[in-house]
């Protein structure tokens, strides 16, 4: 009777890709909120947004959002949507310190990724040089890892949300800085991400990409944005890893 291979031939297959794409990485840049955590675990995005709405409503100013962006779940809607009305501004400064209040009131409860604290301890270990390279705040993203015990691991190169909201990703602006500061050459790099945004930085800064996400919408988003290679786990990335010599 001929064994039934197929639930291993996917297994394989994405180990070979990963391989592939994990053996010539020397700088690895991880988005922060997905790959390392889910940082509105218990602090949901809903409310943050909310609370963007409300204090701007509270400053009479409601009317610098469409309906769709005052009900949207999501906060950095809410700051794009008054960025573009009135760029670089200190309204736009102001509310971004709000959101990053609301972030760091978020990192307690924000929910780390399986497997992702041992696959950057691993990727650590072995000499790889970390990054990360986020739309949230840099403050958010060292409140987290020192409290995870993974500051050490990236140290001084957390490269987040700055006061000109035009050169967040897709703009591969925080890539190129990590990219600089590592004295790194994009082809030695891999971005880890989850949104397409991550993936067009990725491409616009010539780094080598690789997708994570937890849904098929999220994939297919991912896959339609040039994504070749994406796990829903990260746990075949830490096998690979810990496999290569």
């Amino acid at each position: 009777m001929t064994p039934d291979t197929t639930q291993t031939e996917p297994v394989t297959a994405e180990t070979e890709l990963l391989r592939a794409l994990i053996t010539p990485v020397r700088h690895v840049l991880f988005d922060f909120d997905g790959p390392i955590c889910r940082l509105f675990a218990g602090h949901t995005a809903e409310q943050v947004a909310r609370d963007l709405v409300n204090w701007l409503e509270g400053q009479g100013l409601s009317g610098l959002l469409t309906d769709e962006e005052r009900v949207h779940s999501d906060p950095m809607v809410v700051l794009y949507a008054v960025n573009r009305r009135h760029p670089r501004s200190d309204l736009v400064t102001e509310l971004e310190e709000r959101l990053t209040g609301q972030e760091l009131k978020a990192v307690p409860s924000a929910m780390p990724t399986a497997y992702a604290d041992p696959l950057i301890r691993t990727w650590f270990a072995k000499g790889g040089r970390l990054a990360v390279a986020s739309n949230n705040s840099a403050r958010t993203v060292s409140s987290y890892l020192a409290g995870r015990g993974l500051a050490e691991c990236f140290v001084p190169h957390l490269y987040g949300r700055t006061g000109d909201l035009d050169l967040l990703k897709p703009d591969p602006h925080c890539l190129n800085r990590a990219l600089n500061a590592l004295g790194a050459a994009p082809s030695t790099a891999l971005m880890i991400g989850d949104t397409p945004t991550d993936r067009v930085a990725a491409a616009r800064a010539g780094v080598p990409f690789l997708g994570y996400v937890r849904s098929d919408r999220k994939e297919k988003l991912l896959r339609d944005a040039g994504a070749e290679v994406v796990v829903r786990s990260l746990q075949p990335v830490l096998r690979v890893l810990r496999s290569q010599a």
